[in-house]
């Protein structure tokens, strides 16, 4: 049975096809440069830029809308501050309210910016296997060290989830409601008892795998050759998060 990342990264577009190590590092600079943009004239170029690069994934926007929908409720905080407190032009009074242009246009462009990077996370992720995004970063020169945190902590964020939901199943079967502020201490007992036996865990299987082996033997990294669609469109992502990052410092 697939999970839901297995569905997608099974699919079948340019993206999916694009070679992992290209790809990775295609989009990694693209989402470099759209982090230094300061002028609004350039919000068009990176919105256009990252629909694009979701367009080439064939996914439905309403896979991209729900991964967007978690990671947003951070801009409530800027969308309640910026708007009113920065900046000396004023736009429009809301009772004791002001809305100020200066704070409204910085909220502008962190909500492009955040889109358009989260756009293109979505459509690195969603479009490359994880096993194949850890080998991409091997073959990048990413140190070991870090890839196998990655891969490990991909793996046991869904070891920890699976351990909570049985944990509160238990509990809920034993008569616990978790609705008032007493059921507070219940919770922190049963958090604190997921963590130790994950860390306890977490103690068994680094000694089974120091047994076989980790950390002893190199293991090889085995990558598919890149064709000449793939290293032009490297070459066409790498130009563009160029091309931002000169207009940005030369010209705005």
């Amino acid at each position: 049975m697939f999970t839901l990342a297995e569905k997608t990264t099974a699919r079948s577009s340019f993206l999916h096809s694009w070679e992992a190590r290209h790809k990775l590092a295609g989009i990694t600079a693209l989402i470099f440069s759209f982090s230094f943009v300061r002028d609004l004239r350039l919000l068009p170029l990176i919105l256009a830029a990252s629909a694009l690069v979701y367009y080439l994934t064939a996914l439905p926007p309403a896979y991209l809308f729900a991964r967007l929908r978690l990671p947003s409720v951070f801009l409530l905080v800027p969308a309640m501050v910026l708007p009113f407190g920065s900046g000396q032009t004023v736009l429009a009074r809301v009772g004791p309210l002001a809305l100020k242009l200066e704070g409204s246009l910085a909220l502008l462009l962190i909500a492009a910016k955040f889109i358009s990077i989260l756009t293109l996370a979505v459509s690195l992720f969603a479009t490359t296997p994880l096993a194949g995004l850890a080998g991409a970063m091997r073959s990048l020169g990413v140190p070991s060290l870090l890839v196998e945190m990655v891969l490990f902590t991909y793996r046991y964020i869904f070891q920890l989830a699976g351990d909570l939901k049985r944990t509160g199943t238990a509990a809920t079967l034993r008569g616990f409601k978790g609705r008032s502020l007493l059921s507070l201490k219940t919770l922190a007992y049963m958090v604190g008892t997921l963590l130790v036996r994950s860390y306890d865990q977490s103690e068994r299987v680094f000694q089974a795998m120091t047994l076989r082996g980790y950390g002893r033997v190199a293991v090889a990294v085995s990558a598919t050759a890149p064709c000449r669609r793939d290293r032009l469109a490297l070459a066409g992502a790498l130009a563009l998060a160029a091309s931002v990052i000169l207009v940005q410092v030369l010209v705005l």
